[in-house]
């Protein structure tokens, strides 16, 4: 059980990059849930991740010299289903339909951000990744998915307070 965890189903196994299949797992979930009428499942689905990846990691760590592995993904999906917290439930507050046609930058800006801060690794991201412990796998791609989720926030008001009225003046 530890193990389908923290390779959410087998996915961390899949190759190459085996967390940004996990990230693309994630989207793809959250999209199909939000097309589904389920946006609410994405945060639920972030806390779940989230409370099994910290209980999950540690146990799968045990004995073991690589301190973060790279068939452990379920800190991408808490990350990226965080980051997409971010645009989806507005989305789905405002009525927009469809996530995957209507307003698909709403998970592909989530996804790419999620991958450049968790591969950068900047300011808290990298400090929680050199923490070297089962929390600093967690705690990394949590940071990376709020940030992410920000930056997600901010380039939507950008493109829609900012440079869609410009073009459209």
């Amino acid at each position: 059980m530890i193990r389908a965890i923290v390779t959410f189903g087998g996915i961390g196994h899949l190759r190459p990059a085996p967390g940004t299949w996990g990230s693309a797992a994630a989207v793809v979930l959250a999209v199909l849930a939000y097309e589904a009428g389920a946006a609410l499942f994405v945060p639920v689905a972030a806390v779940l991740a989230t409370i099994l990846g910290f209980w999950a990691i540690p146990r799968a760590l045990e004995g073991q010299t690589d301190k973060d592995p790279s068939h452990i993904v379920i800190d991408e999906v808490a990350g990226q289903m965080l980051a997409l917290c971010f645009t989806v439930l507005p989305l789905w507050r405002h009525g927009v339909e469809s996530l995957f046609l209507g307003a698909w930058p709403g998970w592909v800006m989530p996804f790419v951000l999620f991958r450049l801060f968790d591969i950068w690794k900047p300011w808290f991201v990298g400090r929680a990744d050199r923490r070297g412990d089962a929390a600093g796998v967690m705690l990394d791609d949590l940071w990376a998915g709020l940030f992410a989720g920000i930056s997600s926030v901010i380039l939507a008001g950008l493109y829609h307070g900012v440079l869609q009225p410009w073009l459209n003046g």
